[in-house]
């Protein structure tokens, strides 16, 4: 089983120019090199075989044949290696000289596609030497020996990888030839290109890549000439990159003497479930419009044992843009709540506050939004209700919270209340089981509803999207509220939200969020031990909330098979979690995913800060009775 994945390559040889020997040995070296690391599809620039700042040389029949001579040789000395590589030469059909990138495997030419759009502004001059691709007289062109599909019309084919092929400015022209190779199907993007660098372009350059990939719902190479090409004028730093939806995987080292080879792996299965998601992604096709060749090509096979790929254990937080996505999560909430409130008139919210996390962000939210409204942060009421379980420390940092805030603050024991719900039901309050937990939840959010009613406000839920997905709630219970502000925030991100949040509050308010962030999660629901510390603790219960969150973000965004999801955080968590604790809470989680839906069915309105969420209006559609076994059969054979 290989989940999709892909090894892909950027090649950028040094060249000489005119020497397509030396130039033609260098690719070799690469493909070869390439082939020892399973590489299945590999990239090189633009004209690489005769270099790109040859000029008016092209014009010379030597220079032309001596190409494809090379082209010949290459075929042969590669025959051996079952990849595909795709390069970049000069080609004719004798009336013109085309911009063309060869595609072959084990010794075989599969397709030449030429370049549609020149470069002929500034210092470039293509069109001085090279015809469009618009120009051919056929759809087929005799190269080495060999008669073989030619266009803009081609893809490379081999089950669900498929491969399309643009030259150089694909980038930079509103009609990008790779947006309509990706509509046709095309999900390996190869661009090949000759672009010289000057102060900001390659910054530039990158940013269009990944905004490419990103648009197409597809891996995006581009890889261009490096050292050895004329620097007349002009200067080729070999810049290239490996985009895959937004996101740049890998790139070049620019401004070296010395041949480059950079691998990665792609995942075909994460790109089909972005396009099956855009239902509009086809859209501005013609019904019925497939007027592309595909040409077959045989995919190597690739061992899972050498991928390369890195898989970032914390999937929701990006490290590079986590304060300003701290920012705006806060603020969506905010403005959210913001709205809620002036729609209904009300001026007042209450929440219970536990001094954990959640209802920590929620508090913090809150305040937020009442300053943007002006509203005295005295409407906000924060109330602790103690139960069995309850320990000084969240006890105290509760009330901390709130005084240091500005907000009120509120104390109402519910251990009374709930010993007489024990004596009304008939249930031994020595039993600790399900029903002494859950009616201590439902008697705070029973409290927190009446008290609403009577003071004309409205409850804050505080429940986080990884409590949601595990069914990590009481039903009736804190399960429920009249607006459920941290419904879309995994647990994972809660406490840089808390500290991002904590920057801009005074010294007391900091102290107290600190000792917050340090307390163990837990529902505090079972007595204490004798030193007061909580003995129920919920990552011991239902595992770590990286785990889940790892495999929430693949489950809900990508709809990955559990088994990729193993394989996956085997690697993204290697020396942290054993491959045995890996599969217990991987199943755990998929067993409760599952079948804790009829919670989620119900779930009070809420805003969407990320681009995952389970509400069940508008994100996340599942019946309340779908049964596991597919998925949990899968998980015990793993």
């Amino acid at each position: 089983m290989d989940f999709g994945f892909v090894k892909l390559a950027i090649a950028t040889p040094t060249v000489r120019v005119a020497d397509c020997g030396c130039n033609g040995l260098q690719i070799e070296n690469l493909i070869k090199e390439a082939a020892e690391r399973q590489v299945q599809i590999i990239c090189f620039p633009e004209l690489c075989i005769t270099a790109y700042t040859c000029g008016d040389l092209f014009f010379q029949k030597v220079l032309i044949d001596e190409a494809e001579h090379t082209l010949s040789r290459l075929l042969e000395s590669t025959k051996k290696y079952n990849l595909l590589a795709v390069a970049g030469m000069p080609i004719t059909d004798g009336t013109h000289i085309f911009n063309a990138a060869v595609a072959f495997q084990s010794g075989k030419i599969l397709a030449v596609a030429p370049k549609t759009v020149f470069t002929d502004y500034s210092e470039y001059d293509e069109k001085r030497w090279f015809a469009p691709a618009s120009s051919a007289l056929e759809n087929t062109i005799t190269l080495c020996e060999q008669t073989v599909p030619f266009g803009s019309d081609i893809l490379l084919q081999s089950g669900a990888a498929c491969v399309g092929i643009t030259i150089g400015e694909d980038l930079k022209i509103p009609q990008s030839l790779s947006i309509q190779h990706a509509q046709h199907g095309a999900n390996i993007l190869l661009n090949l290109s000759a672009d010289n660098d000057e102060m900001g372009k390659n910054a530039l350059c990158r940013e269009l890549v990944a905004q490419q990939s990103l648009r197409c719902k597809a891996a995006y190479l581009y890889t261009s000439a490096g050292f050895g090409e004329s620097t007349t004028d002009l200067v080729f730093a070999g810049s290239g990159y490996i985009a895959e939806m937004g996101e740049m995987l890998a790139e070049n080292r620019r401004f070296t003497l010395e041949n480059q080879l950079i691998v990665e792996d792609i995942d075909l299965e994460l790109l089909a479930m972005e396009r099956k998601r855009h239902a509009g992604f086809t859209a501005t096709l013609a019904v019925g419009v497939n007027n592309y060749r595909r040409i077959p090509f045989t995919l190597a096979p690739c061992k899972k044992s050498v991928l390369t790929r890195k898989f970032n254990p914390h999937p929701f937080i990006n490290e590079a843009t986590l304060n300003a996505d701290c920012e705006e999560i806060l603020s969506i909430q905010s403005v959210g709540l913001a709205k809620r409130l002036l729609h209904l008139g009300i001026e007042k919210v209450l929440l219970g506050v536990s001094g954990g996390l959640d209802s920590t962000l929620a508090l913090l939210v809150c305040v937020k939004t009442f300053g943007i409204l002006n509203i005295p942060l005295a409407q906000i009421a924060g109330i602790s209700m103690p139960g069995f379980g309850t320990t000084d420390r969240t006890r105290k940092n509760a009330l901390i919270l709130c005084k240091s805030l500005g907000v009120e603050f509120r104390e109402i024991d519910i251990k009374t209340a709930c010993l007489q719900h024990f004596k009304d039901i008939g249930h031994d309050a020595a039993v600790l089981d399900a029903c002494y937990e859950n009616s201590q939840a439902r008697e705070r959010m029973q409290l927190l509803m009446d008290i609403a009613n009577k003071e004309n406000a409205i409850v804050i839920g505080t429940g986080d999207l990884s409590e949601l997905a595990l069914g990590w709630a009481t039903y009736n219970g804190d399960h429920i509220s009249m607006y459920g502000l941290n419904a879309s925030v995994p647990k994972t991100l809660i406490p840089h939200l808390i500290r991002w949040a904590a920057k801009q509050q005074a010294p007391e308010v900091q102290a107290v969020l600190q000792d917050i962030l340090a307390t163990p999660i837990s529902p505090e629901l079972l007595p204490a031990n004798a030193k007061g510390e909580t003995m129920q603790k919920t990552e011991d219960l239902v595992g770590p909330y990286e785990l889940h969150d790892f495999f929430l973000y693949y489950t809900l965004g990508f709809g990955f098979r559990p088994a990729k999801i193993y394989f996956m955080a085997q690697r993204a968590f290697v020396g942290k979690y054993t491959e045995t604790e890996i599969k217990k809470w991987l199943h755990l989680f998929f067993r409760r995913f599952i079948t804790q839906q009829f919670k989620r069915s119900c779930l009070p309105d809420g805003p969407k800060t990320g681009a995952l969420s389970l509400s069940p209006r508008g994100a996340w559609r599942m019946p309340s009775d779908a049964v596991a076994h597919l998925w949990l059969e899968e998980i015990e054979t793993l």
